[in-house]
């Protein structure tokens, strides 16, 4: 069943490894080249916070885009606006035009993630969901890993590697545009608010505000950690990248675990991991960057798939016909927290110490944890409801008009069967009455 799914959604996953690669070599290429510039380590965190401020605006548009055009079309037209984005930043160094840039980056793409991430809820059930995201988390973060040694033999001072990325944003759109890609239907799309997520799965919409929060301390204010640090442009690149293949490696089982077991559990498990690797790196000064390297491996395997066993346990919650809307809601809470993240960090550095990096972020993963406990004494694991093999396909506007008719078709005859039942089982109402009269 999972082969089959992801094979259903190949064009798609193509298409994000290549956005990943594109998000990646951009978050970590504007730092450094930031820091080259003379920008202060609270100026790039408040640029970096503008790609997360889009993220607001964008998840709120998406679905109404999805809605409107389709997933594929408003696809197409959002990667477009991402790459004008990118080589604006590259001809015009300006903070003011570069935060105006990020937040258009940040507008396009996360609309583009509400487009992938919905999409394969859709094609997934409670049994293989957690297996499904991994897989697509596992590609994403291929290609930040990619993006991230590209940008180790492209000088970050020059035009090329903004060129670069311009180029591989157009080209991730051919797969999706030039391929048959079945996409889901959108003609039953509920409104999930804030409040009824909340309720439904307060630690999935927690855990997805705060780690994303450490997120956007990573990828926005990572670089200028590790320049602080003395560490050289290769070896920052292999700093991040160490982060994200942790990530990377660690998503397949765990994943499989979640979907085997309680989510809450292996979250509690994941995010109590990432406290004490983040405090201990806190500790860990530049004179030993391979000391580095694996710790930083060791936190991205702990801290990164909590994102989609948060999602993914969000979802459990959650009918069909309510995930696209959901989706839209809860990247729209993780930019909130991202918005947070990046420029608290960036001035905790500025005005504190530089360790605050990592202290911080063991702070909010250990509050995560916590949590995450406390919720599996309070409320039992959802009850497994596995959608039937039709709905996992997601017909085609075609097929869905057939379906409909069938079903109608199917409705009318068993109104006949039963009004034909009653006239043969009982007499008429008059004979009744005159019964009750004499």
């Amino acid at each position: 069943m999972l082969r089959q799914q992801v094979k259903a959604v190949s064009s798609l996953l193509s298409t994000m490894t290549l956005i990943g690669l594109c998000v990646g070599m951009t978050s970590t290429l504007l730092s450094l080249r930031g820091t080259l510039e003379g920008f202060s380590t609270l100026t790039i965190g408040v640029i970096m916070s503008a790609y997360f401020l889009g993220y607001l605006f964008g998840s709120t548009r998406a679905p109404k885009d999805i809605r409107r055009v389709g997933y594929i079309r408003a696809f197409g037209s959002l990667g477009a606006l991402a790459s004008i984005a990118v080589l604006v930043q590259a001809v015009w160094i300006d903070p003011f035009v570069w935060f105006v840039m990020r937040f258009l980056s940040g507008f396009a793409l996360s609309a583009m993630f509400v487009i992938a991430e919905s999409w394969l809820n859709t094609m997934a059930d409670n049994k293989n969901r957690g297996a499904l995201l991994s897989v697509y988390m596992v590609l994403l973060y291929g290609g930040l890993i990619i993006g991230q040694l590209l940008l180790g033999i492209a000088d970050p001072a020059t035009f090329i590697p903004f060129a670069i990325v311009a180029m591989l944003l157009n080209l991730s759109l051919i797969p999706i545009l030039a391929s048959v890609t079945v996409e889901p239907t959108t003609t039953e799309v509920k409104k999930v608010p804030f409040r009824f997520l909340l309720e439904q799965a307060p630690l999935g919409i927690a855990a997805t505000f705060i780690i994303q929060a450490c997120s956007a301390m990573f990828y926005g204010v990572g670089p200028v950690y590790a320049t602080h640090l003395g560490l050289s442009v290769p070896q920052v690149t292999i700093f991040m990248a160490a982060f994200i293949s942790g990530g990377l490696l660690a998503q397949p089982p765990i994943g499989m675990l979640s979907d085997k077991y309680d989510r809450r559990a292996v979250l509690a498990g994941c995010a109590a991991s990432a406290a004490v690797i983040a405090m201990i790196l806190s500790q860990v000064s530049g004179k030993y960057p391979w000391l580095i390297y694996l710790g930083m491996a060791m936190l991205g395997a702990s801290l990164l798939p909590i994102y989609s066993l948060a999602i993914a346990h969000t979802n459990d919650f959650l009918e069909r016909d309510q995930m696209l809307g959901a989706t839209g809601t809860i990247i729209k809470i993780a930019g909130v927290g991202s918005i947070i993240g990046a420029p608290t960090v960036a001035a905790m550095m500025q005005f504190g110490a530089i360790n605050y990096f990592f202290i911080l972020m063991s702070v909010l993963s250990g509050f995560v944890a916590i949590y995450a406990m406390y919720r599996i004494g309070k409320r039992k694991a959802p009850v497994d409801q596995p959608l039937s093999p039709f709905a996992n396909l997601a017909p085609a506007q075609v097929s869905e008009e057939i379906v409909h008719s069938m079903i109608e078709d199917t409705i009318d005859e068993e109104e006949e069967a039963a009004s034909d039942a009653l006239v043969v089982t009982g007499p008429p109402l008059e004979d009744k009455l005159d019964e009750e009269e004499e």
